[in-house]
């Protein structure tokens, strides 16, 4: 599989080429979605892949040496688990290749690669629980590439099957290579006449497939006793493509062996189940020998037990299958004309699922068996085998779904359990085989003249139940490939979000809704204090913040991915009512206005705040509450998490503040605010509390505790502003502006005074 330090010697035969990708950023691990994907294809007859990774990462102090984890795998993208969580039930998962970067350079060889699509995938370690304000902590970037180098042969002998192919090994090794037709059963490849130098014996070594990722299941042959002949037998190869084979000598540089190469193929005949019904009424208990198709009567069942007719056996029941694309990585698979799947005991009953588009690697393949409740007995099993390239058909000899070159996934119903579920997240690209047969281990004869229908459900679907209540399936994207992943929330975990290990219950959640939401009612402190003191924009900014930093419309999981569904939503309630997960979400608006909204009346809030304790002229403090407005609407568009883009226009206001604080120190020449009590009692806790506030904002706040500290966040903020606000005017009386509010006589009179003036 992998062979690090292999000399190749110099071979007219090899051409190499490379291939690169444009590089990424690393991520710290949380969901799959923070790791990074690369999507290679390998060309036909390649002898050699090898790939060099790069690391290259800033000078700056915070850029140390990370562990970086890379995983491999051919066909599909790698199933990964750093985090150790668990899957959901069924879920068959290998193994992953991977290997840990410790330095900035790193490579790994595979002999005689798989053609087709082989995939990347790197990340940096599991990311810790504390929350970081982007631009405020300085970050060291991590930026990965891998260049994929190709050495393949463009000199391949073809072996025909049944025609001997003489072969003369001296230093460089031989390729061949072998095309296995459809419904092939099996393969056996032989050496004869095998001579070293003249004498008897047959130092070769035989590799016959091609290397895969995670598993590989090349089958290597070597030939050393006396005997002329060496043989290797392949039941099940894979259908519909070239094999590769390499002879290479084991006798020494300058042996010569000579040797002639055998390859015979066992054709499988094929019962299809789904064609007989388009043939004329007149034929319905005739067949045709030339195409083994036939009728699907009671005499043809009987023909079929005896698994021969005309020019040999049966080798498998075909069922054709209707491939029904729903959506993006979303498929679904039927049995044609037919709900049920006839299963016996002497031939397998195979159906082929198409998942060859180069697009249906990405989701996850669901197969839900159920068996006739009343045709199973107690000592017969149904036994069913999928796989990928070639179905499995040597039921009567073993059950464990090994084919040639690809180990399947077993599935049994039984009178006990007559159910028999799988799910198999991102499968290989190939096309897949489900084959189902009858077994009676304890006594074969039950099964003789036994027949059981069997129900199936076959899909490729994104995301296993839409990643359930506590997750979100979220379509991502690698250039052109296109793949799904679950996010998950509330502290569930897992592929599907199916781990409740570190999971808050319903209480915690609708706690940490309750926390969020009612923390920002502390702003009516902040709002009263600017209607007693006519501060009416302030109070309208106040009410404007407390209302989408609580208000929201629930996420619910459609179709596919990540919908928002107004139906799940009652009626308008409280942007943190809407950023919980789980079963406290409520919200009435789409999530991302509801946050836009958010952030920008919390950067407002602190604007208008530090301009109004400024006692500016109100022309020109209107005129830079609305520039400000305008300010933040736009770097909030840009970037809405950068925390300069809030902090930046904050510090502005703050220096025009303390210009206007020294300005009148120097004017009256005595402190301002003149009062002491002014001081002691209302900004001193106001700069406090803002100061904590920013304190936990920046360096506290973590995945766990963030109910919490965001909570009191909102407090702080909100009890901030109420006593950093300036006292009113000596010549304005309390709650003056609801007090004009009932004058309309005198409003409408003194409107009326000025026409009669103008005229």
């Amino acid at each position: 599989m992998s062979d690090h330090g292999h000399t190749w010697q110099p071979d007219v035969r090899l051409v190499s080429e490379q291939f690169s990708q444009s590089p990424q950023k690393l991520s710290f691990y949380s969901w799959y979605g923070s790791a990074r994907l690369f999507h290679f294809r390998v060309p036909p007859d390649a002898v050699l892949l090898r790939w060099l990774l790069q690391v290259s990462w800033g000078s700056s102090p915070t850029c140390t040496n990370v562990e970086i984890t890379v995983y491999f795998r051919y066909g599909a993208p790698p199933v990964i688990n750093p985090l150790g969580t668990s899957f959901p039930a069924n879920t068959s998962v290998q193994p992953s290749f991977f290997i840990k970067m410790l330095q900035s350079n790193a490579s790994v060889n595979i002999s005689h690669p798989a053609p087709g699509d082989w995939f990347v995938v790197a990340h940096l370690p599991p990311s810790s629980q504390k929350i970081e304000v982007k631009d405020f902590v300085p970050t060291c970037a991590y930026v990965f590439q891998p260049d994929m180098l190709v050495v393949r042969v463009v000199e391949v002998s073809v072996l025909e099957p049944d025609v001997p192919l003489p072969q003369n090994l001296l230093s460089h090794p031989s390729y061949l290579k072998i095309f296995v037709p459809k419904y092939t059963q099996e393969l056996r490849l032989e050496l004869q006449g095998c001579v070293s130098n003249g004498s008897l014996g047959c130092p070769v070594r035989l590799t016959v497939g091609s290397a895969t990722l995670p598993s590989n299941f090349q089958k290597v042959l070597t030939c050393t006793g006396p005997t002329q002949a060496c043989r290797l037998l392949l039941p099940s190869p894979p259908w519909d493509r070239w094999l590769q084979v390499t002879a290479k000598s084991l006798a020494g540089p300058h042996v010569s062996v000579a040797f002639s190469a055998v390859a015979a193929l066992t054709a499988c005949r094929v019962w299809n189940m789904n064609v007989q019904p388009l043939l004329p009424s007149s034929l319905n208990q005739s067949c045709n020998i030339s195409t083994g198709l036939m009728s699907p009567s009671p005499s043809y069942q009987d023909q079929g037990r005896n698994s021969r007719l005309g020019n040999g056996p049966f080798c498998l029941m075909s069922y054709a299958v209707t491939r029904e694309d729903v959506d993006v990585v979303s498929v679904r698979f039927r049995p044609l004309d037919r709900v049920l799947v006839l299963v016996q005991s002497d031939t397998p009953s195979v159906m082929q699922l198409y998942l060859n588009t180069g697009m249906d690697s990405g989701g996850s393949l669901t197969i839900s068996l159920w068996a006739n409740q009343s045709l199973i007995t107690k000592n017969s099993w149904v036994v069913a085998c999928v796989n990928a390239a070639s179905p499995f058909l040597s039921f009567n000899t073993s059950l464990n779904c090994t084919t040639a070159f690809f180990q399947g996934y077993p599935l049994f119903l039984s009178a006990s359990s007559r159910e028999a579920n799988l799910i198999i997240p991102y499968p290989e690209t190939d096309t897949w085989y489900l084959s189902l047969q009858l077994v009676c281990p304890e006594s074969p004869e039950e099964c003789v003249e036994a027949v059981v229908f069997v129900e199936s459900a076959l899909s490729l679907v994104p995301c296993l139940h839409d990643c359930g209540p506590y997750g979100q399936c979220l379509l991502l994207r690698r250039h052109g490939y296109l793949y799904a992943g679950c996010s998950c929330k509330a502290g569930w975990r897992g592929w599907s979000c199916t781990d409740n290990s570190t999971a808050q219950t319903v209480a915690q959640q609708k706690a940490a809704a309750l926390l969020l939401t009612l923390s920002n009612l502390l702003f009516l402190a902040p709002i009263a204090v600017s209607v007693y003191r006519s501060l009416l924009v302030e109070a309208a900014v106040y009410t404007y913040t407390m209302f989408f930093s609580t208000v929201g419309l629930p996420r619910s999981r459609g179709n596919s991915w990540e919908v928002w569904a107004s139906t799940h939503c009652p009626a308008p309630q409280f942007y943190h009512a809407c950023d919980q997960p789980g079963e406290a979400v409520l919200c009435i608006l789409n999530y991302d206005t509801l946050q836009y909204c958010d952030f920008l009346g919390s950067g407002v809030s602190m604007w208008v705040t530090i301009l109004c304790m400024a006692r500016l002229k109100a022309a020109l403090k209107y005129v830079l509450y609305l520039l400000g407005t305008l300010v933040f609407a736009m770097s909030l568009q840009l970037d809405r998490r950068g925390a300069w883009n809030t902090m930046g226009p904050c510090l502005f206001a703050f220096v025009v503040m303390v210009t206007m604080w020294v300005y009148r120190c120097g004017h009256r020449r005595q402190c301002y605010p003149t009062s002491w009590q002014r001081w002691v009692f209302y900004l001193l806790p106001g700069i406090s509390m803002a100061t904590v506030a920013l304190a936990i904002y920046t360096s506290m706040m973590t995945s766990d505790n963030y109910y919490y500290t965001h909570s009191i966040w909102h407090m702080l903020l909100a009890g901030s502003a109420a006593f950093l606000l300036p006292p009113r005017d000596k010549h304005t009386e309390p709650w003056a502006c609801s007090k004009k509010l009932t004058c309309h006589y005198q409003i409408c009179k003194n409107h009326r005074e000025e026409l009669y003036t103008v005229t």
